[in-house]
């Protein structure tokens, strides 16, 4: 930045946070008042010398927020999205620093230059409290300064950062990483539909970012809206759109648009707040807070996490298993009908095996899923799955990973697919990444009837302790895991995070049934068509050929017990019958024997073991059983053979 022109700094905050305290020592005796055009609110500038450069210092009406309820409020937020000042000083109460950031988490959303200036640090030496003042940095994305303003403590270097952001700008090097607040799926859905519009209507143009306009819109903030009259058509097609989203919005959630944004940047700053506050001080606490010493204790927090998520699982399974089984007898009846009403042959194969069969393995799950997802919602409408996320962010730390991966693998337990879709709320794509990565390790319910099977085989004596084992051998591995993609294939810095920790609600039944539903309708949407595909692949590799090279053979031998047995009680098969596991004998004869005689039995058993080998040998030479035969080779140690190394082939599209 050329050093001849001035950089304008403009300082905002909260009232009563040491903000005139700060105009004055950086500008002295150098000011000028007067009021600001059009509204009689005090407007105050002044000049600085430092470093050789000219700063013009702008003091903005104290605000506590940019949704503006008073004139002063508005010239404020007016200057700050409209007039963009090269810099702005974020001056922050460091002795009230929740209520504070929430003005920070806003000017994050106006995307200009930043530097956070935390005041009254002697305050806060004072109660016994310390500021982790890097890591506030960090989860900001702008650099933080320390300040006394009254004593003019600190001045110098927030002079120094002031210039050091203003020359980063004149490069294009600022922001490094665009930190924003995340309102949650509902209210992000709509600020991306009204995003899209301002897009597409380049001309209307209400001061600050694309973003910024949609979040002011959907707040349902006047001054705003007011505007959009003057755009004409297009101005009314966006106020119509953002009248429709905040009646669903405010339906949905069960208060206005404009409650859950502040809820959720006040969140943000209480996360950010509690992140980098060591308090040794109680205050009056309020209600959240003190709900909060007990579910986020560092003693009593884990058991009680854990607790709800044994409760989550066992309510899941619990009322999910009886649908699963009224889904499993529907399906099983409709493929029984489908296979009466057509005729034998590759088309009812396809129905009943591949369609039926693939669409019935997707959706028999389905129950569980929207159980566990209507669960996960209660939690997180709550409030409480930001708890949960900060109780194991210390452990996950350690991983390389934050708080929030611990919720999809937990969720792994239950259901593999929910858990990898869960991953996609990570904001760090490494952190996502390694999450899914290590998310199958964690065993999902799928997979406890084959443990159950095969402990008690192989250890009938210790088959609970083995399961537990197994359990625990798959964290340990996903632990392990984490550790090494972190400082190998994915190392790198973690990005800012901040734990949101929002206030407490009662979830509505309306939100919590709708998100379920979306989350349920996205598994079998996404899932479902990717494993039916899979399922109609391993059925046409199996289904063909029709009929096994040896297949005759097996038809004289069929023929050939029908006739012993036929002699051994007396009955004279017609010509040309061919007998098989449903049509033992022609119906006119089976009235003449007894279906409970052992003679019956075995010779409905011999046609069973003949039917079963012919399968076996038309499997055997088919894509599947080729692939199967070349498997054998490689499993032949494990003493597979190539039928199971087959089943292993298919055992992909049933698991993933």
């Amino acid at each position: 930045m050329s050093e001849e022109r001035s950089i304008t700094v403009a300082i905002a905050g909260n009232p009563n946070c040491g903000k005139t305290a700060l105009f004055n020592a950086l500008t002295g005796g150098r000011q000028q008042v007067g009021n600001w055009p059009g509204v009689t609110v005090e407007r105050r500038v002044g000049g600085v010398e430092h470093a050789g450069r000219r700063l013009e210092i702008v003091d903005l009406p104290g605000t506590y927020s940019l949704s503006p309820l008073t004139p002063d409020q508005l010239v404020a937020r007016d200057y700050l999205a409209s007039e963009e000042p090269d810099v702005i000083i974020n001056i922050v109460d460091g002795s009230n620093l929740e209520r504070n950031l929430f003005l920070t988490t806003q000017l994050l959303e106006l995307e200009l230059p930043l530097v956070v200036a935390i005041n009254m640090m002697d305050v806060v030496r004072t109660q016994g409290d310390e500021l982790d003042i890097e890591q506030l940095a960090h989860l900001l994305g702008c650099p933080v300064v320390p300040l006394v303003a009254v004593r003019g403590r600190g001045v110098e270097e927030l002079l120094d950062a002031v210039l050091e952001v203003a020359d980063e700008v004149a490069e294009g090097q600022y922001p490094a990483k665009r930190i924003r607040v995340h309102y949650g799926e509902d209210l992000e859905r709509a600020v991306g539909e009204v995003v899209a519009y301002l897009e597409e209507h380049p001309g209307i143009d209400l001061g600050g970012p694309r973003r910024w306009q949609a979040i002011k819109l959907l707040e349902g903030d006047e001054e705003y809206a007011g505007r959009l009259e003057e755009y004409g058509a297009p101005g009314r097609g966006l106020f119509e759109l953002v009248r429709q989203r905040r009646r669903e919005l405010a339906s949905l959630l069960g208060e206005e648009p404009g409650d859950h944004f502040a809820e959720a940047a006040y969140g943000f700053g209480a996360g950010a707040a509690r992140e980098i506050l060591r308090r040794n001080v109680k205050g009056r606490a309020r209600t959240t807070e003190k709900i909060d010493r007990v579910l986020t204790h560092r003693i009593w927090g884990l058991p009680i996490f854990l607790f709800l998520m044994w409760l989550t699982f066992e309510v899941t399974f619990t009322l999910g298993a009886p649908l699963m089984e009224l889904l499993e007898r529907f399906f099983a009846w409709a493929g029984a009908e489908v296979s009466t009403a057509m005729a034998p042959g590759i088309w009812r194969s396809l129905v009943v095996e591949g369609v039926i069969g693939g669409v019935g393995g997707v959706l028999v799950f389905t129950p569980n899923i929207l159980l566990l997802f209507i669960m996960i919602s209660i939690l997180e409408d709550s409030g409480y799955m930001a708890r949960g996320a900060f109780v194991m962010d210390r452990f996950m730390h350690k991983l390389g990973l934050h708080g929030k991966s611990f919720i999809p693998m937990v969720i792994g337990f239950g259901c593999t697919v929910p858990a990898v879709m869960a991953a996609r709320t990570l904001e760090n794509p490494k952190d996502r990444l390694v999450t899914i990565l290590t998310v199958p390790l964690m065993s999902c319910g799928a997979r406890l009837p084959v443990y159950i099977l095969l402990a008690g085989a192989f250890f009938p004596d210790n088959a609970g302790t083995v399961i537990f084992a197994v359990y625990l051998l798959g964290i340990l591995l996903a632990v392990l895991s984490a550790r090494i993609l972190r400082r190998t294939v994915l190392k790198g810095d973690q990005d800012p995070f901040v734990m949101e920790l929002p206030t407490y609600h009662v979830p509505t039944v309306k939100a919590v049934l709708l998100h379920a539903w979306r989350r349920a309708w996205m598994y079998v949407r996404k899932a479902g068509t990717i494993i039916l595909f899979a399922m109609l692949v391993i059925w046409a590799l199996s289904a063909f050929p029709r009929r096994a090279p040896d297949a005759a053979d097996f038809e004289d031998r069929e023929l050939e017990a029908a006739r012993e047995y036929a002699d051994a009680v007396g009955l004279e098969l017609p010509d040309g019958f061919d007998p098989g596991v449903d049509e033992p004998l022609p119906a006119e004869l089976f009235a003449q024997v007894d279906p409970n005689a052992a003679g019956y039995t075995e010779y409905t058993a011999r046609l069973e073991s003949l039917d079963a080998q012919r399968e076996a040998s038309r499997l055997r030479n088919s894509p599947l059983g080729y692939i199967g035969r070349g498997l054998a080779y490689v499993m032949r140690p494990l003493g597979f053979d190539w039928k199971i190394s087959s089943a292993l082939v298919a055992g992909f599209a049933a698991k993933e």
